[in-house]
């Protein structure tokens, strides 16, 4: 993303945008603008809905009760969003906080949190989910937001596993530690990440998982990695060979 101005700030909309269009901003975007950022009638910001681009907008009313932006060029045409999905059991808190920012920001399509034998985290905010999506993006520069899915059983999950998408298993007892090697042998196309719960997957789930078609298991080295570390190596390992890191 060369020559970007990551300074300018970027807010995430769902309206429409078109030149010369108004939108009205929710209170907490008005309050951010005026009240965090100090900004004021006139003043420029970059915003995003996921659909039709990047668009410089100016802040065209800014009263005590209502902010509204006029589109007025777009910066940046919206580009096809990539096609991988990040499935894992959910964590608590903070650390599901940090683990959703970085998926989003390592460019996953889709979050999906899987119930397994041994998540820790039985409840899951997945409007907590979609806000951390879209503070990531939005410092980010992406332009489009992931799907954010609510959680599913990992069985329930398997038995309607979509064809033609590859699952690559995070997988502690994988036989190679060869990962680039067997990434390198897959073939290009839609494809899921999957990471476990803390304490792993138990071993009917893994078992299962390997005999699976779709499946293609892959280690993460030599040490244990916490749940949310690992979310950023798999992924990471993932857009280097079959991803867009080189496009």
């Amino acid at each position: 993303m060369p020559d970007y101005d990551f300074s300018a700030p970027r807010l995430y909309l769902d309206a429409a945008l078109a030149n010369d269009g108004e939108i009205a901003l929710s209170p907490e975007q008005s309050n951010y603008l005026r009240n965090v950022l100090r900004l004021g009638a006139g003043d420029a910001v970059l915003v995003f809905n996921g659909r039709d681009g990047e668009w410089r907008a100016d802040i065209s009313e800014a009263g005590k009760k209502k902010t509204v932006l006029t589109a007025r060029q777009q910066m940046r045409p919206q580009t096809p969003p990539g096609d991988l999905w990040y499935l894992f059991a959910p964590l608590k808190h903070a650390r599901l906080d940090y683990m959703v920012q970085k998926a989003v920001e390592m460019g996953a399509s889709r979050l999906q949190p899987v119930m397994t034998h041994r998540t820790q985290a039985t409840r899951v905010n997945t409007e907590r989910m979609h806000a951390n999506a879209v503070e990531a993006a939005e410092q980010c520069g992406l332009l489009a937001l992931p799907e954010t899915a609510e959680p599913t059983p990992l069985g329930k999950l398997l038995d309607a596993w979509p064809d033609g998408r590859t699952l690559i298993f995070c997988d502690e007892g994988a036989e190679t530690s060869d990962s680039l090697g067997v990434l390198g042998g897959l073939a290009r196309g839609p494809l899921a990440v999957l990471i476990g719960p803390e304490g792993g997957f138990d071993e009917a789930e893994r078992s299962r998982l390997l005999k699976l078609p779709f499946v293609t298991a892959i280690s993460l080295g030599p040490r244990i990695l916490r749940a949310d570390t690992a979310a950023v190596a798999a992924l990471a390992l993932v857009q280097a060979v079959l991803g867009d890191f080189n496009s």
